[in-house]
C-alpha cells in the first residue's frame, strides 16, 4: 500500500463516507427513538405479522418480531435500508477508485511515479474497505448511543447481538465491494463498470429477496450473497454467523486480489 496516496484518496472521498456514516447514524438513532412507542404495541404488531403471508414476512426479514431492539432494526433496518445504502456506496466508490480515474486519464498520473501498478491498486482497495469500516463503525457507535439515551433499562437489548449485526453487514460489503472492485479493475469504461457491478449486486439483492417470497424459487438465494446475510435470525440468536462470516471474507479476498492482479497485468488505454 502507498500511504500518501492512501491519505490522498481518503481526503478526497472522506465527505461522501462521512455522508453516508452520518446518514447510517442518523437512521439508526431514528429507530431507537421510535422503538418505545412500538414497543408498547409489540402485542398487536405480532398479530398482524401473522395474518401476513409467509412470503412477505420473510422478504422484508421481520420473522423476529418487535419484541426487542435488535429484532425490531433487524427488519427495519438491516434488512432493506442498510443493504440498498451499502450497495449504492460500494458500487460507486469502487468504480470512482478504479475505472473512473482510466476513463479520465487520471490514472496515468498515478502509473507515471515510481509506485507498481500492484501497490496503486491494493491502495484504492484499502481506501473501500476502510470507507465501508467507516460507515459500519459510526452506525454502531449510533446504535449504542441511541440505546442509553431512548432505551436504558426499560425494554430489551442484546449489544452483542447488535454488534454481530454489524459485523457481519461489514463482512457482506467486503465481499461485495469486492466483487465491484474487480469490475472496476477490469474496465475502461466508468459506466459500464457501473452497469456491470450494478446489475450484479441488486440482481443478487432481488434473488435474494425473491427467494425469501416463493418457495417455488427459494433456489434462488443459493446464487446471491445476500443469502449469507440473514439479520433475524442474528436478531433471535439463531443462525451461523461464523460460516456466515468465513464465506464472505474468503470470497472479499478473493475478489480485492482478484482486481489487484488483474489490473497490475492488463493493458491501459491510456
Amino acid at each position: 500500500m502507498n500511504s500518501p496516496l492512501f491519505k490522498q484518496m481518503m481526503k478526497i472521498n472522506l465527505k461522501g463516507m462521512s455522508n453516508y456514516a452520518f446518514g447510517s447514524a442518523f437512521y439508526i438513532l431514528l429507530m431507537f427513538w421510535m422503538y418505545p412507542g412500538i414497543a408498547q404495541n409489540t402485542g398487536a404488531l405480532n398479530e398482524l405479522m401473522l395474518a401476513l403471508p409467509k412470503g412477505i414476512v420473510n422478504a422484508f426479514g421481520v420473522q423476529a418480531g418487535f419484541g426487542s431492539m435488535e429484532a425490531f432494526i433487524s427488519g427495519e433496518y438491516y434488512g432493506l435500508i442498510l443493504p440498498l445504502l451499502l450497495s449504492i456506496f460500494s458500487i460507486m466508490l469502487s468504480t470512482g477508485l478504479m475505472a473512473r480515474l482510466v476513463d479520465q486519464g487520471s490514472m496515468a498520473y498515478l502509473l507515471s511515479t515510481p509506485t507498481s501498478r500492484r501497490r496503486i491498486a491494493a491502495t484504492q482497495a484499502s481506501v473501500l474497505i476502510t470507507g465501508l469500516l467507516l460507515i459500519m463503525v459510526v452506525t454502531t457507535a449510533a446504535g449504542f448511543i441511541g440505546n442509553a439515551l431512548f432505551i436504558g433499562d426499560r425494554y430489551e437489548f442484546d449489544g452483542s447481538r447488535f454488534i454481530l449485526l454489524n459485523v457481519i453487514a461489514w463482512m457482506l460489503f467486503f465481499a461485495i465491494g469486492g466483487i465491484s472492485f474487480f469490475i472496476s479493475a477490469i474496465s475502461s469504461d466508468e459506466k459500464k463498470a457501473l452497469g456491470i457491478s450494478g446489475v450484479i449486486t441488486f440482481g443478487m439483492f432481488g434473488f435474494d429477496m425473491l427467494g425469501k417470497i416463493s418457495e417455488n424459487v427459494e433456489w434462488l438465494r443459493f446464487v446471491s450473497l445476500f443469502s449469507l446475510y440473514r439479520p433475524s435470525e442474528l436478531a433471535s440468536g439463531g443462525g451461523n454467523p461464523i460460516l456466515a462470516l468465513v464465506i464472505l471474507f474468503l470470497i472479499g479476498i478473493a475478489a480485492f486480489m482478484a482486481g489487484i492482479i488483474t489490473f497490475s497485468k492488463r493493458d491501459l488505454p491510456l
